[in-house]
């Protein structure tokens, strides 16, 4: 976030704690004769950038980059220091309140550890997590149901939806009476897509639409019962038709073959032909 105006403020001590060099430089960021862009930005400007950031940070995940997480989490912890330094402006809290907030929550809600508490496995220390925090909150929640956000994405939020769903009894045993619902799931959007029911009339659209979504949700749960995360595995799967449709577009372009007038045989032969070829053992 460079300045338009010549540097006259001294940048903070390299031998503070690399925290206190942070903060410090957003303070004379947003400071007078700091950063004119700094200085404009409000909460809701920032964000975009939150929300990006977020996502890059996965991508170094995904990625196996250990030098691109570690920018990509200062990056993200920037996002933070930034919201903590609007709001320590306008004498609301400090970054030091957000991080000794965290901190204290971090204790109180691990009690199996910092206190003589005892919690037997993971899954019940997600049910003391839950207890603990409807607590804090003085919560008497209405519905299992109660405190997910709605603007998750729609895979985590579904997913979100069953895990809480699950926590009252109400969920399948395992992943093999899931299959069953699947196909059923799968025939019920076939008998809405016959010719004689897909008019061009709203009702049509949204009873296809409808059955389209109870298949989605039937495949988180299916992930969900197979202990994997439909959000990841999606984005795995992304990921892998990128890579081999990109193949496909090298293996055409050294063949002198135009890809967009070859007929789709043709087409999923390149693809089959990629497909063979010996994957990258880090990324799929």
């Amino acid at each position: 976030m460079p300045s338009t105006t010549e540097p006259s403020i001294l940048p903070p001590d390299p031998a503070l704690p690399g925290i206190d060099q942070l903060t410090d430089i957003v303070a004379k960021l947003r400071g007078p004769g700091g950063c004119p862009w700094d200085r404009e930005q409000t909460h809701a400007s920032l964000r975009p950038g939150l929300i990006e950031e977020a996502h890059e940070v996965i991508a170094a995940i995904d990625n196996g980059d250990d030098a691109n997480l570690r920018e990509e989490l200062g990056d993200l912890l920037l996002q933070s220091v930034f919201h903590a330094q609007l709001a320590a402006e306008e004498g609301r809290f400090t970054f030091d309140d957000v991080a000794r907030e965290i901190a204290t929550k971090l204790v109180r809600r691990h009690p199996h550890v910092f206190a003589a508490d005892h919690c037997a496995d993971s899954a019940a220390v997600l049910q003391r997590w839950e207890e603990i925090k409807r607590t804090e909150k003085g919560d008497t929640p209405t519905s299992a149901l109660d405190g997910i956000p709605g603007g998750l994405p729609a895979l985590m939020h579904a997913q979100k939806t069953q895990k809480n769903a699950a926590r009252i009894g109400f969920d399948w045993p395992d992943a093999a009476p899931v299959f069953g619902k699947l196909h059923e799931e799968i025939a019920e959007l076939e008998e809405a897509l016959r010719p004689d029911r897909t008019a061009t009339s709203v009702p049509a659209n949204s009873e296809i639409e409808d059955e389209l979504g109870d298949l989605l949700f039937t495949v988180v749960n299916l992930a969900r019962k197979l202990h994997l995360d439909a959000e990841t595995a999606l984005h795995r799967a992304s990921r892998k038709f990128a890579s081999r449709f990109r193949a496909v577009e090298q293996l055409a372009s050294a063949r002198g073959i135009a890809l967009e007038k070859l007929p789709l045989p043709e087409l999923d032969q390149l693809w089959d032909e990629v497909k063979r070829q010996p994957r990258p053992s880090a990324n799929p």
